[in-house]
């Protein structure tokens, strides 16, 4: 039964009038108005199927009876007739005016007034009929009963008209919510007892009330699919009506059985009605019709003899006598299916046998003009049996044609009616033209950057659309990955497939595309001429050879594993037709496949059977990280004290023993197996595994004892057991601290192991053609050159210490060192002071290397001690309160606490105290417990800890404090550092200045009183002398102060000149700000191949020159001995560079998951290859490679090893960790990976702890490489001296702008707010505020953005569900749920939630995409696969942090979190800058898009501030060492 339309006047608009609708049928139909010719007005009228043929129905308000076969709408039973849905009976006799049965039953529409033609109320119908019946006097009985029917329906039309007369008012504001409820309980409550009377009996369903809630159930999961049109059952409110109309409406009216008044039950929601052909919906308002063939038109066979097209006789044999069919062209051509819609030809309808036919003029195929002269007039062409794409006609537009039994055709233009369906369809495919040729040569683009691709595409002219938007890629993403896995058959089989791109997986995600399905009426694929892509890596020998060796044995190794795994099973997602299919044979890959005939060398699956859901797969797998990989024990070499039968003939000592010790007896020579060994010399030594390969050692000491004849062994690592793996060399061993006392009788017997140096020239020595081989494999000769920290994976040069003349006998550099460590690590006191209760105090406390003096400030966990003022409970997010799911259908998905960028688990951060006292207890004996000491310290309050909590602390500096005179008293062993606290009032500089000039700075200005909760002077004690301005040194009033401070770097005050830096990548020059803020360098040179950020770095480096071309030809030309490139620039030459810095991408190999041929070829050919190879050639004294996170974990970490194997073997310290960026003080969450390495001779840099605490979430940094977790030299992970950083401390200050937003120029309209915002403005005051624009997003994306809540944690799934009118003047959808969701279920109404017949498990259905609609189709699509979506659309925390800044902010990428807290648009070019630390003043250069890359891609200033600090500490250390103490006093 189909829905009444809405648009005739007095046409019943919701389910809930038709339900009330009760009228009596056989009396009132006097004559059938379908035999007055209302059958075909009627027809036109309500839609197809009430026209006037058996099975139709009369308008005056009977029903049809359906023909013998159909099945009866469960919503519509007939229980009189003892009947409840089903198959309808025989009833030939019956015309279709249905006679009377004594039941009433739901009118679908209410009767129209037969003499005009237009439907009646029932208030309207209902006087005249009961004058006719006054006036028949016959029956009485009958005409009572009537009466009483006719009035019972009046009463109930009239309650539907109060009811929408006040749901008008609550519209208009007339009415409250509150007195609108009231007016509609009373209302229903006087129809709902007034109705109790009519029931039946025991107040059951009266007759003609709906089937029971089961059958309704029964009618929406599985629907009629036979009929011709699907049941719709309740209509939702107009969109305009308000949450509260909307439930009553859905919920109450609706839901209502009469009888049970006060138990009203949801009445689930059913598919709305489709054809069952197209597969459109029949109640969609852009459903149209095929206005009807001309006269003239011929049928098809006919047509194609007409002599116009000159190609056949009247004469039909000339058919057979043509091997190939007939090809013409057709122009003002419509598509449509049996039933006369206009439909699309690409939705799959053709390959599902379903017939459409086309009319138009038909022309010779050599006619190229589109007009309608020379043309035969045809109709109903067909059935299409395919169609198909012919490739670009020199053009922009694609050829598409259909095939039929008779002919081919070419389509031309289409018919006026056509046209906006067959726009869509030149859309897809002119998108997937865009896509193709974009990816084909840049593999390594995200979602983002081809969403940039199409919107700043132009559409060719003669198409039907102006811009290119998400929305179109999305509706056709199915269409144009289909093209893209056509163009990968096409390629080469040894060609990365652009299917595995980062960008295309994003967008089968997205859109939920369904791989592997062959449409094969899709001819000829465009295959499009490729780019040769990069240029050929420039190496070094040294690199050259490192990555040849290793990759030559690496891939025999793969291909023999691969062996092994396809004897088992190759692998297949065994879902796709793809993997269905058996070999073709013929392909290359079948013809080397042995059971072709083949060698079965190239491993490769048959060309035909690429499955491409694997390699999608793979490729995802192949760059998640997991960071919880269990983490093995380290290999440790062998058990303590183990003992082993000895043999006694086989060892003997050689000449006494030179020292004797307590019980042991030192000798300095042994005899073993007839071989003698001395102190000093390395051996090899048997493990309990005969398996296992043997373990090296030095042999330090030789000794007999009661246990024997024993030795010390201090072990040597082998490469293979450090992070390198199975990339070092298999001669090359590492120093460890690692020793043990072992048996003699375990020595297998002597090696020889080399020390090598680096030589005194090794700076100049870069890019020579060396031998890769250190030195000759004879089984028994080894070499080391560094030591190694198998904790933090730190490769350093061997330390020096050389042992004393008294102790040569038996030193063991690793005991040394470990005894060394613990003796620093071991707390001690000094300087004892006096005694008193019990207790002695001390002057001084030492730990981990660093003195604390009585006065100085101390970090402390969070937990160390609490404040008087009770904290504030953190901002609570307010409690979800009961959302209305049919106004917000896809809230149900927000179940998740969790919000990404939310800081609500962010650790407090350091408490700071002052020591006031250093004590220990005493002993029984009166002697000092100095295992235990205790500190008596003063608390320092931040602005958040007062009674002002978070607020304040928004407008303080981070690093002000409170004193307070309340005391606590801590253990020495909790104390996490020393830090500086001064009164801002005695410092000889500004506070500003004191702040910059070194970290953990501390100030006060006033004292906090808890009690009072008032801020006062502090008290003379807090500001004494001795405690003043604490600085570092500055030597100004600061008596005995001076002098504690031994232990803080004072060498920090010697200049050292700043490294001379070339920055490789260099972007905009992120890096390099840091670093210049940091005072380390002088980046002389850059390279930068993107123009827009080269002038960027132009712009902000004035003196910089700046290369704008590939680094491989730059290397070339100066390997050549060339000085300057071909502009004229002057090239950087070995020896000038100090510094070498960059970025190199990596997204050449990160989609692939095994070593292969083709992949040896791409990591050869790969930047970090060349970046390498600069280091190599110009070996500066410091390097730096930083990276996205994931660089670490790449190809099973070999893409780390093999970066570090090439900088061991070049002579280099380094290692590699991963940072926060959150944590250096920026409101964004941005993990990198950083490999650091320093020349012999320097001093390899630590990693720098972190200033600020950040969300846990986002600080996992350890790196787990080979089933082994590493982590960094960091130690602050639970705590940090300063707060987290937020969205508001970034920009709260800044203009509030509009969507689109473009002047370049604009005034900041205020001053700065935070700590954050006066740091980044700067110190020069600057009135113009640069770049703050945003990009200008389309009318639907805008819509959506702006019906984002503004609560914490709104994205996509806050989306109400309603029409919206677009700033482009057209009008949003609803979108439809028209499935039964297996997973999700039904919402609390009942209503479906399902958008796809996959949500009921079933395959994807085309014609179930809908477009254009405020909630995304994709998204409820796809959400439970992936995460519900969570973020997509959503708006930033203000007291929260970015997610990774983008190079291109779109709410459906890959960080969908990009809209402003509280404007209606997303975020601006300038709040990117901040979210990365740059300030105000930097430049940046193009346009909107550009900026925006700029920005995204460049390493965090203050990130890269951080690790130059820790770099120049290092510089100025080595300084410091060279010259003799005083100097730099």
């Amino acid at each position: 039964m189909p829905a009444p339309h809405p648009g005739i006047p007095g046409g019943p608009s919701s389910t809930s009038q038709r339900t009330g609708t009760f009228l009596r049928k056989h009396s009132q139909c006097r004559r059938c108005p379908l035999e007055q010719g209302w059958g075909q007005r009627w027809g036109q009228g309500w839609g197809q199927g009430w026209g006037g043929s058996p099975g139709s129905s009369c308008p005056n308000s009977c029903l049809p009876w359906p023909r013998e076969g159909d099945t009866w709408p469960s919503l519509v039973a007939f229980p009189s007739l003892g009947h409840r849905g089903g198959p309808v009976p025989s009833v030939p006799s019956l015309g279709h005016c249905v006679p009377p049965w004594n039941s009433c039953i739901p009118c679908p529409v209410s009767p129209p007034e037969p003499s005009r033609g237009v439907p009646l109320s029932p208030p309207l119908l209902c006087p005249r009929r009961l004058q006719d019946l006054e006036r028949d006097e016959e029956n009485l009985g009958e005409k009572v009963s009537e009466k009483l029917s006719l009035i019972h329906g009046f009463l109930q039309a009239e309650v539907q008209l109060q009811l929408s007369e006040l749901e008008a008012k609550l519209r208009c504001e007339e009415l409250s919510e509150e007195r609108y409820l009231a007016k509609v309980k009373a209302l229903l409550h006087q129809e709902l007892s007034a109705e109790n009377g009519a029931g039946g009996p025991n107040g059951s369903p009266g007759n003609g009330a709906y089937g029971s809630d089961e059958d309704s159930e029964r009618a929406g999961a599985d629907g009629d699919e036979d009929g011709a049109m699907e049941l719709e059952e309740a209509a939702s409110p107009s969109p305009s009506c308000s949450a509260p109309a909307a439930r009553l409406k859905s919920g109450i009216i609706l839901g209502t059985t009469w009888g049970k008044a006060d138990s009203p039950s949801p009445v689930p929601q059913t598919t709305p009605p489709k054809c069952i052909d197209c597969r459109q919906y029949l109640d969609d308002p852009d459903l149209k019709f095929f206005q009807g063939d001309p006269d003239d038109a011929l049928e098809e066979p006919e047509m194609l003899t007409d002599e116009r097209l000159s190609i056949f006789d009247a004469n039909e044999d000339g058919f057979e006598s043509y091997e190939d069919l007939p090809q013409h062209k057709v122009t003002s051509f419509s598509v449509y299916d049996k039933r006369g819609h206009l439909c699309p030809f690409d939705t799959g309808l053709i390959e599902r046998n379903i017939e459409l036919y086309f009319s138009g003029v038909v022309k010779p195929i050599y006619d190229d003009n589109p007009c309608l002269d020379g043309g035969v007039r045809a109709k109903k062409l067909g059935p299409i049996n395919a169609w198909w794409i012919t490739g670009f006609d020199g053009g922009e537009k694609a050829l598409i044609g259909f095939s039929t039994a008779f002919a081919d055709y070419i389509l031309m233009e289409p018919s006026e009616e056509y046209a906006p369906t067959f726009a869509l369809m030149q859309e897809k495919i002119y998108m997937s033209k865009i896509v193709v040729e974009f990816l084909q040569n840049n593999r390594h683009v995200s979602y983002e950057d081809l969403l940039n691709k199409i919107e700043t595409t132009v559409p060719p002219a003669g198409l039907n659309f102006n811009r290119f938007t998400e929305d179109s890629l999305l509706r056709h993403a199915q269409f144009v990955v289909e093209q893209v896995e056509s163009y990968d058959e096409a390629g080469d089989s040894d060609e990365p497939p652009v299917l595995i791109t980062p960008c295309m997986r994003d967008l089968i995600k997205l859109a939920g595309v369904t791989l592997a399905v062959r449409r094969q009426a899709i001819r000829h694929p465009t295959r499009i001429d490729k780019d040769k892509g990069p240029t050929k890596a420039t190496t070094t020998k040294l690199v050259y050879l490192i990555f040849d060796t290793f990759f030559s044995e690496q891939i025999e190794k793969d291909e023999r594993e691969e062996d092994k795994e396809n004897a088992t099973k190759r692998r297949r997602c065994g879902v796709c037709e793809v993997c269905q299919q058996p070999e073709c044979g013929k392909c290359k890959a079948c013809q080397n496949m042995v059971k072709f005939g083949g060698s079965g060398r190239s491993k490769q699956a048959c060309l035909q059977r690429r499955c491409p859901n694997l390699a999608v797969r793979e490729a995802d797998e192949d760059e998640e990280v997991d960071d919880n990989i269990p983490e093995m024990p380290s290999p440790k070499k062998m058990l303590q004290g183990r003992k082993k039968k000895q043999n006694k003939s086989r060892i003997s000592w050689v000449g006494e023993p030179i020292k004797s010790d307590g019980k042991k007896d030192y000798y300095q020579r042994v005899c073993i197996d007839s071989e003698t060994l001395e102190v000093g010399d390395c051996v090899s030594v048997s493990p309990d595994d005969p398996t296992k390969p043997l373990y090296l050692a030095r042999v330090t000491a030789m000794w007999e004892d009661s246990s024997g004849q024993m030795f010390h062994a201090h072990w040597f690592c082998p490469g293979s057991d450090t992070v390198l793996g199975a990339t070092s060399d298999p001669l090359e061993l590492f120093l460890v601290d690692e020793c043990e006392d072992m048996q003699l009788s375990y020595i297998h017997g002597k090696v020889n192991v080399i020390y090598k140096a680096p030589s005194d020239n090794w700076s100049m020595e870069g890019g020579l053609d060396m031998e890769i081989k250190m030195v000759e494999d004879d089984g028994r000769t080894y070499f080391y050159q560094m030591w190694y920290d198998q904790e933090y994976a730190r490769f350093e040069s061997p330390p020096s210490t050389q042992p004393s003349e008294d102790n040569k006998y038996k030193f063991c550099m690793s005991c040394a060192r470990l005894d060394e460590v613990r003796h620093k690590e071991i707390p001690k006191v000094a300087e004892p002071l006096e005694e008193g209760d019990g207790k002695m105090f001390y002057a001084v406390a030492t730990k981990n290397g660093v003195q604390y003096r009585v006065g100085d400030g101390v970090y402390l966990l969070p937990d160390a001690f609490s404040f008087s003022v009770k904290p504030a409970s953190p901002a609570k997010r307010p409690k979800k309160e009961a959302v209305d799911e049919e106004l917000h259908p896809e809230h149900y998905r927000k179940y998740s606490e969790y919000i990404k960028g939310s800081n609500l688990d962010a650790p407090d951060p350091y408490r700071v105290g002052r020591i006031k006292s250093i004590f220990c207890s005493l002993r029984s004996n009166g002697k000092p417990n100095e295992a235990d000491i205790k500190l008596n310290i003063y608390k320092f309050y931040r602005p958040e800890n007062t009674h002002k909590s978070m607020k304040a602390s928004y407008h303080a500096d981070i690093n002000l404090l409170y004193w307070s005179d309340e005391e606590a008293t801590v253990e020495f062993r909790a104390v996490q550092g020393r830090c500086s606290v001064v009164y801002g009032e005695d410092l000889p500089e500004s506070i500003q200045d004191y702040s910059a000039g070194g970290p953990d700075r501390f100030y006060f200005l006033e004292a906090y009183n808890a009690k009072t909760k008032s801020f006062e002077d502090p008290p003379n004690h807090a500001r004494s002398s001795g405690n003043k301005g604490k600085g570092k040194g500055k030597g100004k009033g600061k008596g005995r102060a001076v002098s504690s401070e031994q232990s803080e770097p004072e060498p920090a005050e010697l200049k050292v000149p700043k490294l001379r830096t070339l920055d490789v990548f260099s972007g905009c020059g992120g890096l390099s700000e840091g670093f210049h803020q940091a005072g380390v360098s002088e980046t002389l040179w850059a390279i930068e191949m993107w123009e827009p950020a080269a002038q960027a770095f132009r712009l902000n480096n004035p003196g910089t020159t700046v290369f704008t071309e590939d680094c491989n030809v730059l290397l070339k030309l100066v390997m050549a001995g060339e000085k300057t490139n071909s502009l004229g620039q002057k090239l950087p030459q070995k020896g000038d560079v100090e510094m070498l810095c960059g970025g190199p991408p990596c997204q050449g190999f990160s989609g692939m998951n095994r070593f292969n041929s083709r992949t040896y070829s791409k990591f050869k050919n790969s930047l970090v290859v060349s970046f390498l190879s600069y280091c190599d050639y110009y070996r500066p004294r410091f390097f730096l490679l930083e990276n996205v996170r994931n660089f670490v974990s790449f190809k099973r970490s070999m893409v780390l090893k093999l970066t570090l194997r090439c900088l061991v073997r070049m002579g280099y310290q380094c290692t590699f960790g991963v940072l926060q960026a959150g944590q250096y003080g920026v409101a964004q969450t941005r993990r990198r990976a950083i490999v650091l390495a320093a020349a012999p001779g320097e001093k390899l840099p630590m990693f720098p702890e972190p200033l600020h605490v950040f969300a846990p979430r986002a600080c996992q940094l350890s790196v787990v490489v080979d089933d082994k977790k590493f982590v960094s030299n960091i130690t602050r992970t639970y705590s940090g001296p300063f707060r987290t950083i937020t969205v508001r401390d970034t920009m709260s200050d800044l203009p509030e702008i509009r969507n689109g937003a473009s002047a370049l120029e604009i005034s900041y309209n205020g001053e700065p707010q935070s700590w954050f915002q006066r740091q980044i403005r700067g110190s020069q005051y600057q009135p113009i505020l640069r770049d703050h624009i945003c990009k200008d997003m389309s009318a639907l994306v805008a819509a959506r953005m702006r019906h984002i809540p503004l609560a914490p944690g709104s994205d996509w799934r806050d989306l109400p569900n309603i029409e919206v009118r677009l700033s482009d003047g057209t009008t949003t959808r609803k979108l439809r749920y028209t499935h039964h969701e297996r997973k999700n279920g039904r919402s609390s109404s009942g209503a479906l939630r399902g958008v796809c017949s996959c949500a009921e498990g079933k395959p994807c259905d085309p014609a179930d995409r809908q477009f254009n609609t405020l909630i995304p189709w994709c998204l409820p699509h796809t959400g439970n696969r992936h995460n519900h979506w969570a973020g997509l659309y959503g708006r930033l925390e203000w007291d929260g942090f970015f997610s990774t800044t983008v190079t291109n902010p779109e709410p459906m990428g890959k960080q969908g979190r990009v809209l402003h807290p509280e404007q209606h648009r997303v975020v601006s070019v300038r709040e990117c800058a901040r979210s990365q630390g740059f300030p105000d003043t930097y430049r940046l250069f193009g346009n909107i898009l550009d900026k925006h890359r700029q920005v995204g891609n460049a390493v965090p200033p203050p990130l890269a501030k951080a690790i130059g600090l820790e770099i120049k500490a290092c510089a100025v250390a080595k300084a410091a060492e060279a010259m003799p103490t005083g100097d730099y006093e």
